[in-house]
């Protein structure tokens, strides 16, 4: 139970707080190994992306446009399922925007030294409701 808080705490401040909500960039780099992946499938083909090209890409956006994000944009987050073998884990989450539902991503971690890092990334991104 007290890993389960853990793992729950890294990924709330370090991808939903920071990658998602325009959080700080040493929130993020606390809570992702530098080995990290985010593996996606694009038209039958597999794409990765490393954390220091996220990390990249958020420090622009935090540049064009340092503030929080409105009341309606805010990334919200599920844990319907963090499933942990000794220093392994993964966690399924389902993040919310306005009410939506937007992405269920299936995050791996392993138990550090220094605590719980999230190492890879898959997901599914929901289609808009019309």
């Amino acid at each position: 139970e007290e890993d389960k808080e853990a793992i729950k705490k890294v990924i709330q401040t370090s991808y939903v707080d920071g990658l998602q909500n325009n959080g700080p960039v040493a929130d993020v780099e606390q809570g992702f190994h530098p080995g990290f992946n985010l593996l996606g499938l694009r038209n039958d083909d597999l794409t990765k992306w490393p954390i220091y090209s996220w990390i990249k890409y958020h420090e622009k956006q935090l540049k064009e446009n340092p503030e929080p994000p409105k009341e309606d944009e805010v990334v919200t987050c599920k844990y319907p399922h963090i499933d942990i073998t000794g220093t392994a884990a993964i966690a399924k989450i389902e993040l919310h925007k306005g009410g939506e539902l937007i992405y269920t991503d299936y995050l791996s971690l392993y138990k550090f030294e220094d605590g719980w890092k999230i190492v890879s990334k898959i997901y599914f991104k929901h289609e808009a409701k019309k």
